[in-house]
């Protein structure tokens, strides 16, 4: 459902923004890609239940996953926990993506964004991106303008 209100996005404290892709280098080289979308709903299922790891938020773009993390800190702990289906996920891609050299291609990038220095706005759209992960709240009076919107509260 849209809001046919201008709206932007506020999320208590710092937070993490951390963006994740994937390249199909060689289409036909399937046994080299398809393990590595197949193990995504997964993690994101587990991630989903147990808000506690840390994940605050997320969605796709195309081949690209953005997510909102509590912090680093959470971020780190699930990469590399043994309880949890990224660790085994990461290291058969590795043991894939040796096999089938550079027949697909990973990469991320991580974020630490300080409370209040983001900027968002959205209009005549449903929840979306840190809108999702945070809360939404009317982009009026010092939110009217993106200037404002990330500029501290007056005192």
């Amino acid at each position: 459902m849209t809001s046919p209100t201008r709206l932007t996005a506020e999320l208590e404290g710092d937070f993490v923004v951390f963006l994740i892709g994937l390249r199909i280098n060689a289409p036909w080289k399937v046994s080299a890609w398809l393990p590595v979308i197949r193990a995504m709903p997964r993690m994101l299922r587990e991630l989903g239940q147990q808000p506690e790891l840390g994940l605050l938020g997320g969605h796709f773009a195309g081949m690209t996953l953005i997510q909102y993390w509590r912090s680093t800190e959470h971020l780190n702990a699930y990469a590399q926990s043994r309880q949890h289906e990224h660790l085994p996920a990461w290291r058969a891609f590795n043991q894939n993506a040796r096999r089938a050299r550079g027949a697909v291609g990973i990469w991320h990038e991580t974020y630490r964004v300080a409370a209040g220095q983001y900027e968002t706005v959205y209009v005549d759209m449903p929840a979306f991106g840190l809108g999702r992960a945070g809360r939404l709240v009317p982009a009026s009076g010092r939110r009217e303008t993106a200037a404002g919107r990330i500029s501290p509260p007056a005192v």
